[in-house]
């Protein structure tokens, strides 16, 4: 069974492991970040508790509380880093070591996606394209000094 403990030992909540599960597929370079994680979670249980204390539906309460869970995370550098690999690099980079590969080199693309205004709607933009073009670049660049 995986440890349902933060760093710091405290046993997480629903919403804590929730988030964290979230996390580790869509933002594996934050599941560290225990305080990010826990300030998300007990903001989500504080809304889910006023939303049912002012009379919704716990579906209606639930909903709220993921909003406020998963606000800002929605778009994923590290995913869409990912697909560039798979899509644009796969004879390069075996599929089954992409996401490993992503994760180290996420750091390095920093200077393209500092670029952008990476919203949770970010992916429906046009400047989507532009960021993917740009990430491609740093890939071959990269590929071109030695990654592997």
């Amino acid at each position: 069974m995986r440890d349902t403990k933060n760093k710091t030992g405290k046993e997480l909540s629903y919403y804590g492991l929730s988030l964290f599960s979230y996390l580790q597929e869509n933002h594996p370079d934050r599941i560290g970040d225990t305080a990010f994680i826990e300030e998300r979670a007990d903001a989500a249980a504080e809304t889910y508790s006023k939303v049912v204390k002012d009379g919704q539906t716990h579906i209606e309460a639930e909903e709220l509380a993921s909003n406020v869970l998963f606000q800002g995370l929605h778009f994923s550098p590290y995913n869409t880093l990912v697909h560039v690999l798979w899509n644009e690099f796969s004879d390069e980079i075996p599929e089954k070591r992409a996401k490993d590969i992503a994760l180290k080199i996420l750091p390095l693309c920093s200077e393209a996606l500092d670029k952008y205004t990476l919203s949770d709607d970010f992916t429906g933009t046009s400047q989507y394209d532009e960021l993917y073009t740009e990430l491609t670049g740093t890939v071959e660049i990269l590929l071109e000094d030695g990654l592997q």
